[in-house]
């Protein structure tokens, strides 16, 4: 623990994911973390950076569904540039890495979409892969997507999505679009699949999970709801152990009788944002799909009404967690960080702070939740 290129970041308390430690340092070489030790017994000479009085460190966000941010939306621009303006976008609010998400669109669109984030893995600590929200989706559900760019996959498209790739991939379809064996063939190449924008019954939830589909978009919304003789997915997301599910939690998509019931589920709940670009921006609108989107009160929405994404941040939503749903702190941070990062694969060295895990920390005030700084690969941002 002598090395001369070691520092440490001290605070009161330190949540490294599951438990909650007091007086605690995390001493940090390059982008990972060696160890995690009380401050008594940290060599005298070892550089340090001490958070506020009474702040909390834990690990950062990750969020498996951010549309844009700083007046971005990823559709719009589908470039290193776009992802890059995203990423700083967020970074403000305890997000360090994220799928940048990509709606439905055309095949061509889709294709310079894939091509912009893998032009950033392994170069951009932040961009861990993409996440294809559409199009294999239900008219019925489409919500704020553009029903004309929904449509069943082609031979072309299993060519392009099986296609070697860098980083991780989750696609989000409904199954009863989706031909048998899809889903599978999709699994069987490490690409995660969501349930999402559906119609499908409680038994073609199943069956899509049996082929290997383990998550579901933004539940509850665009999605067959529960009914007394048919469950739908959101009955089987919320029985099945091994599955992650997705919930934004901005007190405008969910009721929060509704989040209470999710968590309460024996899966594992995660929170994401679904943000669009005024997360982190200036602008109050900005166009999908050619049409207008403005944020009034709290909400992203067409002039007709519709949802259109959210204004929501990752910190925002983990405060609402703990002021709207009553949860402990130290309950809702694994929600937006360990149980995104273990289902996207990289929760063996993401989304906790323990020895061989990269340094993506937040320090926050625990009272408000407020984000007082943030460290990327063990750098501050």
């Amino acid at each position: 623990m002598t090395n001369s290129t070691q520092h440490a970041i001290v605070a009161d308390f330190v949540f490294d994911g599951s438990a909650l430690h007091r007086n605690t340092a995390v001493v940090v070489e390059g982008p990972w973390i060696n160890f995690v030790v009380p401050l008594s017994q940290l060599p005298q000479d070892l550089p340090l950076h001490k958070l506020p009085e009474g702040a909390w460190l834990a690990p950062a966000f990750l969020d498996v569904q951010v549309n844009g941010g700083g007046d971005v939306l990823f559709n719009n621009t589908p470039t290193p540039v776009g992802i890059l303006t995203i990423a700083n976008a967020h970074r403000k609010f305890g997000t360090t890495t994220f799928l940048p998400t990509f709606i439905s669109d055309t095949p061509d669109q889709m294709r310079k979409a894939i091509e912009a984030v893998a032009a950033l893995v392994d170069k951009e600590p932040s961009v861990l892969g993409i996440h294809l929200e559409g199009p294999f989706l239900s008219v019925e559900k489409a919500g704020v997507h553009d029903p004309r760019a929904l449509r069943r996959p082609t031979d072309a498209d299993r060519t392009m999505l099986a296609q070697s790739r860098k980083g991780v991939m989750v696609v989000t379809l409904a199954p009863e679009q989706v031909p048998e064996g899809f889903i599978r063939q999709l699994a069987a190449n490490d690409i995660r699949i969501c349930i999402g924008h559906t119609m499908a019954t409680y038994q073609e939830t199943r069956a899509a999970m049996a082929e290997g589909a383990r998550g579901f978009t933004h539940l509850f919304n665009a999605m067959r709801p529960m009914a007394t003789r048919e469950g739908g997915p959101i009955a089987m997301a919320l029985v099945t152990p091994d599955c992650w599910y997705g919930l934004i939690v901005d007190n405008v998509h969910v009721d929060p009788a509704m989040l209470r019931l999710a968590l309460r589920g024996v899966g594992y709940p995660m929170l994401v944002t679904d943000a669009m670009p005024p997360v982190g921006g200036v602008r109050p609108n900005f166009a999908l799909y050619g049409e207008e989107i403005t944020v009034r009160g709290g909400r992203c929405a067409r002039r007709d009404g519709r949802l259109a994404g959210s204004c929501l941040d990752m910190a925002t939503a983990v405060r609402n967690c703990v002021k709207l749903l009553d949860v402990p702190l130290e309950h809702a941070l694994p929600l937006a960080a360990g149980h995104p990062a273990t289902f996207i694969g990289v929760g063996h060295w993401l989304g906790r702070l323990a020895p061989q895990f990269r340094a993506d920390m937040v320090g926050l005030d625990p009272h408000d939740v407020r984000v007082l700084e943030t460290w990327v690969a063990g750098q501050p941002s």
